[in-house]
């Protein structure tokens, strides 16, 4: 049984795997942390993690990455593993997190959904079979709430294609500030923010009198949540290191 801290309990995505945990049998949420403090499920819930007085497997963060100083303090004291869904990480908290993970394990991702990582892995065969005749173009849809641009799941893609290019890319964000013609080497990354989408990705290759697009929709936000939670069950029991989704997938 794997014992749970959900780090932004009282937030949509902590409610959510705490509902999809409830329905398991090899989990189990032992606490919470939420600026928040208020005990919506059955288990106590803490202003930070310095806070907390109960023994867990593993901590699931769904919150700020303004916590991520204090959550990886705690992992490297307490020698918990961490698996971190939040996006919207700088380039130093990035640094920190995979120093951290030499000491204990640490699970990455911008998104925990099995469609969108195959998504990453059908959009790398793509680039490679297409190669410099295609132009890429990403956008990435979500809800009037997000706060962060472009999503962390569009970045993913963008180093996911990138990685497999022959020349060296570089991402544009927008280019109304710009009077030029395209650059073959660029990927093209844009942000829609409305209403209540849950998440919505698309990647366009252009070529010559073709277009291919590869694209994946998310209808509820549980399906992150039960990625999130086979991270946890998964991390809880692997020594020190810095894994990711394709990790899980193996």
């Amino acid at each position: 049984m794997t014992r749970m801290i959900i780090c932004g309990c009282n937030g949509k995505m902590g409610r959510e795997v705490s509902a999809c945990a409830a329905l398991r049998d090899d989990c189990r949420v032992v606490g919470g942390i939420d600026m928040n403090t208020e005990a919506k499920e059955d288990y106590p819930v803490f202003a930070k993690p310095a806070d907390i007085n109960v023994d867990a497997d593993v901590i699931v963060d769904f919150s700020n990455p303004a916590l991520l100083a204090s959550l990886l303090q705690y992992a490297q004291i307490h020698k918990t593993p961490l698996v971190l869904c939040t996006t919207g990480y700088n380039k130093a908290q990035v640094e920190a997190l995979t120093r951290v993970s030499e000491d204990v394990p640490v699970f990455y991702s911008g998104n925990m959904s099995l469609g969108i990582n195959l998504l990453i892995e059908l959009s790398k065969k793509a680039a490679k079979v297409l190669g410099s005749g295609f132009d890429v173009e990403i956008i990435e849809k979500h809800h009037n709430q997000k706060v962060d641009a472009p999503s962390g799941t569009a970045l993913m893609l963008a180093d996911g294609i990138s990685s497999v290019m022959n020349e060296n890319a570089h991402y544009i964000y927008d280019r109304h500030s710009q009077r030029k013609k395209r650059e073959a080497n660029e990927i093209g990354i844009h942000s829609v923010r409305g209403g209540t989408i849950v998440g919505e990705h698309e990647v366009i290759f252009a070529g010559h009198h073709e277009v291919i697009t590869l694209a994946h929709s998310a209808q509820s936000k549980e399906v992150f949540a039960i990625g999130a939670i086979n991270a946890a069950v998964y991390l809880a029991k692997m020594p020190a290191g810095l894994y990711n989704m394709s990790d899980l997938l193996k």
